[in-house]
């Protein structure tokens, strides 16, 4: 487990986009802001791209926020565009396992610009694809929903892959961070933190409707640190939700 309280990485995904300047400035306390960009080839949907990017950078950088850029690409051959994704803005660059055979030069080419690097595992892929690179990233991402659109249902096998890669870190020594994103909420988190996660991605618990009226996503956002802090969820023991 890791020694501090995990990041929160909310998902502009689930955000209001006709205030999407306020949506961000909400959640400007979070260590992440997570960008998923979807092509409508690697996924069966198509998200948003350079200009969405470009337009959180500004608003990140005017209010002064060291808040991350965390840039999810769910695109097929991500190679093509990691120069143009780190010119829009991007602080992390996160590229599927599954979407490239060039898997080793992505990472080195988003080092190599001066970005942190990641890879993602998606649930049906085994968690061996990642181990070749897993001494030369900053981040994994462990993917606890099937990726492409928001609002999914928890994938529980998710613990499990978590507690596997965490060990695989720890036994390198790394310093990468340990990122989960789908279905995650304040009844799961604290779980996937126990597992070994060091960042959580949230969107719809973060942005969800529920807290219209009552703080929105900063509310939210409050929520999920709230549960994390916390040895029981609901009633239940971290186990027990497992």
């Amino acid at each position: 487990m890791p020694p501090t309280l995990p990041k929160l990485a909310p998902s502009i995904l689930a955000c209001d986009f006709t205030r999407l300047g306020q949506e961000i400035g909400a959640v400007a306390s979070a260590e992440y802001l997570h960008i998923d960009v979807m092509d409508g080839l690697f996924v069966p949907n198509i998200s948003f791209g350079f200009p969405v990017l470009e337009a959180a950078r500004r608003v990140r950088d005017a209010s002064g926020s060291a808040q991350i850029l965390d840039v999810h690409l769910m695109i097929d051959r991500p190679e093509r565009y990691l120069e143009a994704f780190v010119k829009a803005g991007a602080d992390s660059l996160t590229v599927h396992v599954e979407s490239t055979p060039h898997l080793h030069r992505c990472v080195q080419t988003v080092r190599e610009l001066g970005r942190r690097a990641g890879v993602v595992l998606n649930p049906g892929t085994p968690l061996e694809a990642v181990r070749p690179v897993l001494d030369s990233v900053d981040l994994v991402l462990v993917m606890s929903v099937n990726p492409g659109f928001g609002g999914q249902r928890f994938l529980p096998q998710t613990y499990e892959r978590v507690r596997t890669v965490r060990r695989w870190l720890n036994e390198l020594g790394s310093e990468a961070e340990l990122q989960v994103d789908g279905g995650v909420t304040a009844e799961n988190a604290a779980g996937l933190v126990q597992a070994g996660a060091s960042v959580l991605v949230a969107g719809s618990s973060v942005y969800g409707p529920e807290w219209e009226g009552r703080g929105g996503a900063a509310a939210g956002l409050e929520r999920l640190r709230e549960a994390i802090r916390q040895p029981t969820v609901q009633g239940k023991t971290v186990q027990e939700n497992q």
